[in-house]
């Protein structure tokens, strides 16, 4: 049974459609115009809202464009006896569902209605998937250092602002520029990584800017790079130290003019990304060294976030510990073992070079060859 708005100002029409899905089971309720209406889907969860268009005070389209503002994630179905195929483009286009038009089609409205129900089901499956994933990497912590990274997050990520992480290998940079794109108006669209130290520097600028058929031994077919993946989204560049000057140069051209051009070819291709990225050298010595583009520095230096290693905040080190535990016991289907205060005074006294990814793989191991109570002998023997 789904829950449906319906919205006509004539009240035979209104009552004839919520006895047609009445009687298929669904709960229905009405408005007669606009504002009613608008008030009725911010304070209900409405899996469908059905709303004419011609309507005093408040037209349909413009409550259409309402409920999108106010991220209202009902399916909305537009209806009107005086519509056009313009008007049902443009409705589609603003963002409604569907198009009816009048005098309503029974079977149509049905058919309407069932398949805007199954993609708000998707739609719902899709965000607790999403919860779910972003729960299984979330920022654990409750030191000052990471207390101050979610304050510069929440304030940094609604914009487009450039921002350079920095941290050591494994302090969770990565988790840093997750959490950027998650919180930003761009949540919707992709976020692209790109590991910069990890392809050979005659081919990361094909992987970043792509390349034309024919522009290199290898080049069979046309390819779209990472920039143009990363459209409307965020573009992650990770060790963004160990990128040729070549490529950097291409990046700041992209960074100034939000143009590419691909490997081979000679059209400007627009581009809408933000650019994340991060190191675990440091780039002013890079830069002395010649190694690094100043330019390109200051241009991706507008927010610097510094990741501290977890060996500076061995205070979190606890809270980390029995989130891991879960976590990774959820993964194995067992039950997550209690860890002493012995044995979290033991993690906490041993260096963590590797930091999280080390972390992780050491309580990992205390699990699985651990007792029944993962003590500190247990930290000593494993860890």
């Amino acid at each position: 049974m789904a829950k449906i708005l319906v919205i006509d100002d004539e009240r035979a029409i209104r009552r004839s459609i919520k006895e047609i899905l009445e009687f298929e089971k669904h709960q229905v309720e009405e408005a007669e115009e606009g504002n009613m209406a608008l008030n009725m889907a911010l304070k209900n969860n409405y899996d469908v809202i059905l709303s004419d268009i011609k309507m005093p005070k408040l037209d349909g389209i413009e409550l259409l464009q309402k409920l999108i503002e106010n991220n209202v994630q009902s399916a909305i179905i537009i209806m009107s006896g005086h519509g056009t195929i313009e008007t049902a483009v443009d409705a589609v286009k603003k963002g409604a569902y569907d198009y009816l038009a009048k005098p309503i089609d029974l079977n149509r409205l049905l058919v309407s209605v069932r398949n805007a129900l199954e993609k708000s089901e998707l739609l719902t499956e899709t965000r607790f998937l999403k919860k779910k994933i972003t729960k299984a990497a979330d920022m654990i912590g409750h030191s000052p250092a990471i207390q101050a990274i979610k304050d510069i997050i929440e304030k940094v990520a609604p914009t487009d602002a450039k921002v350079l992480i920095t941290g050591s290998n494994g302090s969770g940079k990565e988790l840093v520029a997750k959490w950027l794109h998650e919180k930003s108006n761009r949540s919707a669209g992709p976020l692209i990584e790109v590991n910069c130290a990890a392809i050979p520097s005659e081919l990361i600028e094909s992987e970043l800017f792509g390349h034309e058929k024919g522009s290199f031994t290898s080049a069979v077919a046309q390819r779209k790079g990472k920039f143009e993946l990363a459209e409307g989204g965020t573009l992650f560049l990770d060790e963004i130290g160990d990128m040729s000057l070549s490529a950097q140069a291409k990046v700041l051209r992209a960074l100034q003019e939000h143009k590419i051009t691909r490997v081979g070819g000679d059209k400007e291709i627009k581009v809408n990304v933000r650019v994340v990225a991060a190191t675990n050298k440091d780039l002013q010595k890079e830069i002395a060294r010649e190694t690094f583009r100043q330019d390109l520095f200051h241009r991706l230096n507008v927010i610097p976030i510094h990741v501290p290693s977890l060996d500076e905040r061995k205070e979190d080190i606890p809270i980390l510990a029995r989130y891991f535990m879960i976590l990774i016991c959820e993964e194995m289907g067992i039950v997550p073992k209690e860890i002493t205060p012995l044995a979290l005074k033991a993690l906490q006294t041993r260096s963590w070079p590797g930091n999280i990814r080390e972390f992780r793989n050491v309580i990992e191991r205390l699990i699985i060859l651990g007792g029944k109570e993962i003590s500190d002998a247990d930290v000593k023997q494993f860890s």
